[in-house]
């Protein structure tokens, strides 16, 4: 229950990092500007009002001070130097910082708080130093930076503040009752360190539990990655702190122990006030009363001699207590004995002794552009972790002189799976170099990365280490970004062997006022000029009133081939299917398999003793390729029951037709059918698109009409719409590839107006291939495309996805529009050269910022 309060704590103080230093921060301040209210009660602690404090120091107490002040120096030298050893200049960093703020800042703010005088603290400071320690300090740490992801850190130290925590609220709790013994004994200097002890393991305490966790994580989540995508904090050697933490758990016996020692101390702190205040008179008197010692001893305790003996006993007791047995214990279980490696091995064939090594001598290193060390890695080599190659030079250990293969840290490959498929280590405790040989050796497959290590963006990042060495150059995946994107919305939906993501960049066209409403168009495209034109376009029309568009038609196709023995075998199957009880018997079977798709006709022709039957049935807001195919699979079984001798060859027979321009699409639809039309008056037309009526009805004629029926195009009686449609179905997280066929278009052009100098624009787009949900629509990028169009996700069956068809069709027509009105006025080459061949780009070609081609 205790480990069960405390990860829950370390959980959410790691989340909110910021929170929690700011809230402490401010606490402390507040602490430090509140004036004292109240006054400590001098059986507590009464070195305010000990004349002694107010005595000059002589010659032997500046000599016993120098003492136990170097040797708190010493100790804390010690701890930094083991530390050190680590190899990670995160945990040095992150110590000092805990041990600056618990050991100085934080008590001293509670000691103002408290009202009391700080005139003992020059001689109760050492104490601080040699009360702290680190070295749980140091173990959270190091749970921290065996994360690979920042997810990892928050979870990492909520683990660790739940082993590490109720060990370290037992210790302190323990400390305070044993030191707290020494504000009872009534001499003064004793009194005074013990109430900055008992002060200082408190502050300890509470900057362990609330603001050094929150630093720690504030101070991963901030820093630099490499290049490799992993955090440079990342300490590979570091991996198997949370199995070597949970065997390293305290015997119960001996926090029984402890908690009965604990519950004897208390009883004695309750006896020992009791008997203070029954003799409450008495007390204060001795206390009040000026006499050398200002203590309740001073016939016993009248020698300064004696005083000096007792306050350096007590500083060798935690010196030794500190500095040995602490030191060993940590030694033992919490520091790291084999040297940090600062390069994974080569990889080799994969044999019998093989072993996933990670200690081997560093390959020589080059500095990315990021400024990150890398190793230089040839088609044979491997990159350092990240942790271990963010490492200065200096800072690296020594190459061990032993033969690669006599390493005294290395894991079989069985060892290594094992480990993978253990739930109660898992992952995390495989390093990626490991992970690597496991999939050089053929134990996982490469595209199943993502699943087996149950973090996407690792399996990205080792997929990317291990296809770099392959390729032609070695840093072509540098400038392929793969960091900070949600995979899980891309895994088993939209790529498989996922090495990162194409940033293309996202223009907006608009207003586009098209059936009353104003829609601003997403266009994602690496062409010049082709979201400048599209923008004028949908000035002029905004200009002119606005265009209307209809849906002509909303149906999906999918058309599968089937043989038959003989032709006159498939004719029958034909007339059979054609009859309305057949047509019935393949509908229900069709209809079972969704909640939208509906047969709605059959299309069937025959080459042969194949038969080529065209499904279709409307989708929803769904692009619906999947839907049909699961409605054709089964329609095609229920027909097989019927005409056993029915084969099938395969589930698209290229009658649909999909991803391909065919005249049956063009002819008959597919997707989305929808026209929409504008009329744009002469002035627009002169003064927006520099064009006359006249000129650009002429222009469509021999350019779109007979110039297209020249070439034998097939649905390609336009200037472009291929360019806004690719755009469009980019940045809204279309298929790409189904611009080919939802780019069939005609463009139509007519003057119109009493004097024939307004302009008539029509395009008709029989095929538009789209939807709102499934796919691409899903990713989060694409999902903001959709939204800016106010068409994302499901709505009224099939309503955003129609609406889509009919914001392409609008911005198709502006974008015809703008092109036309460009040939037309001799513009098109000037636009391309201002657009296409900016300084920019000149430079970047050429070298030179001044030079021209």
């Amino acid at each position: 229950m205790l480990a069960r309060l405390f990860r829950l704590h370390g959980l959410l103080v790691a989340s909110h990092p910021w929170e929690v230093i700011v809230g402490t921060l401010a606490v402390t301040v507040c602490l430090f500007s509140m004036n004292s209210s109240f006054t400590a009660s001098s059986q507590v602690c009464s070195w305010s009002e000990c004349p002694k404090a107010q005595e000059n120091v002589h010659s032997n107490d500046f000599i016993i001070l120098t003492i136990t002040r170097c040797m708190a120096i010493v100790y804390i030298y010690f701890q930094f130097k083991n530390l050190l050893q680590l190899g990670s200049k995160y945990i040095l960093g992150i110590a000092g910082l805990f041990t600056v703020f618990s050991s100085f800042v934080f008590s001293t703010v509670v000691i103002h708080f408290f009202g009391k005088e700080l005139t003992g603290l020059n001689e109760a400071l050492p104490f601080f130093l040699l009360l702290i320690d680190l070295s749980k300090a140091c173990t959270l740490a190091k749970f921290a930076l065996s994360s690979s992801s920042q997810e990892e850190v928050r979870e990492n130290i909520s683990q660790g503040m739940a082993i590490l925590g109720p060990t370290f609220t037992l210790d302190a709790l323990v400390e305070c009752l044993v030191i707290g013994i020494g504000t009872m004994s009534g001499v003064p200097q004793l009194e005074i360190m013990c109430c900055f002890g008992c002060m200082s393991v408190l502050a300890n305490y509470f900057v362990f539990v609330t603001f050094f966790p929150a630093c720690v994580s504030l101070v991963l989540e901030l820093s630099r990655e490499s290049r490799e995508g992993r955090p440079i904090w990342q300490m590979s050697h570091l991996a198997h702190v949370l199995a070597e933490e949970e065997d390293n758990k305290p015997n119960p016996v001996t926090q029984r122990v402890k908690i009965i020692m604990s519950l004897g101390l208390a009883l004695v702190h309750a006896h020992t006030r009791l008997t203070a205040e029954s003799l409450g008179k008495n007390r204060t008197a001795a206390v009040e009363r000026p006499d050398a010692t200002g203590s309740l001893w001073p016939q016993k305790l009248s020698s300064v001699e004696l005083e000096h003996v007792i306050t350096l006993g007590l500083a060798l007791l935690l010196a030794v207590k500190y500095v040995l047995f602490e030191q060993a214990e940590t030694e033992s279980s919490l520091s790291l004995r084999s040297p940090i490696s600062s390069s994974p091995p080569a990889l080799k064939p994969p044999v019998a002794e093989d072993c996933c090594r990670r200690d081997l001598p560093a390959p020589p290193t080059r500095r990315s552009s990021s400024g990150v060390l890398a190793t230089s890695s040839s088609s044979s080599e491997l990159s350092a972790s990240p942790g271990e190659d963010s490492m200065e030079p200096e800072q690296r250990e020594p190459a061990s002189p032993e033969p690669p293969g006599c390493r005294s840290e290395l894991r079989p490959l069985d060892e290594c799976a094992a480990v993978l498929a253990d739930p109660q280590r898992g992952p995390r405790m495989v390093t990626d170099v490991e992970v690597m040989q496991l999939v050089t050796a053929g134990k996982i497959q490469s595209y199943k990365l993502e699943t087996v290590l149950q973090s996407p963006e690792r399996g990205v990042a080792i997929r990317r280490e291990l296809l770099s060495p392959k390729l032609p150059a070695a840093s072509a995946l540098e400038q392929l970004p793969f960091k900070d994107y949600d995979y899980s919305k891309v895994m088993g939906a939209c790529c498989e062997n996922v090495i990162g993501y194409m940033p293309v960049p996202v223009g907006v066209a608009g207003p586009l006022l098209l059936d009353g409403r104003q829609f601003y168009v997403p266009l994602a495209t690496t062409e010049g000029c082709l979201v400048a034109s599209t923008n004028r376009g949908c000035r002029a029309l905004s200009l002119s009133g606005g265009c209307s568009s209809r849906i002509l038609a909303d149906r999906m196709t999918r058309g599968p081939v089937v043989r038959l023995p003989s032709a006159c075998r498939a004719a029958e199957v034909k007339v059979w299917l054609e009859t309305a009880d057949g047509f019935s018997l393949i509908k229900e079977a069709f209809d079972e398999t969704s909640r939208f798709a509906r047969l709605e006709k059959l299309l069937v022709c025959i080459a042969g003793r194949s038969l080529y039957i065209r499904f279709q049935s409307q989708t929803g807001d769904a692009m619906g390729m999947n839907m049909l195919s699961k409605g054709t699979e089964q329609a095609l079984h229920r027909l097989q029951q019927h005409f056993p001798d029915v084969e099938l060859l395969a589930l698209s027979g290229n009658y649909c037709t999909d991803k391909k321009p065919a005249a049956i699409n063009w002819i008959l639809g597919r997707g989305k059918s929808a026209v929409c039309e504008a009329t744009i008056p002469g002035q627009v037309v002169r003064e927006v698109l520099k064009s006359s009526a006249g000129a650009l009805v002429e222009l469509n004629i021999s350019k779109n009409l007979v110039g297209s029926a020249m070439a034998g195009s097939v649905g390609g009686f336009n200037a472009h719409a291929a360019n806004i449609v690719a755009a469009i179905f980019i940045a809204c997280g279309q298929d790409p590839a189904q611009a080919v066929s939802s780019s069939s278009c005609i463009t139509q052009m007519e003057p119109s107006g009493p004097d024939g100098q307004d302009l008539y624009i029509s395009c008709t787009m029989p095929s538009i291939e789209l939807g709102t949900v499934g796919g691409g629509t899903n990713l989060p990028p694409q999902q903001a495309c959709l939204q800016m169009l106010g068409v994302s996700g499901p709505n009224e069956p099939g309503e955003n996805a129609r609406q889509l068809a009919r914001v392409v069709c609008g911005a198709v027509l502006a974008g015809e529009l703008s092109l036309m009105a460009a040939l037309a006025a001799g513009h098109l080459v000037k636009s391309h050269m201002t657009h296409n061949r900016s300084k920019t780009n000149l430079a970047a070609a050429f070298g030179k910022s001044d030079q021209t081609p």
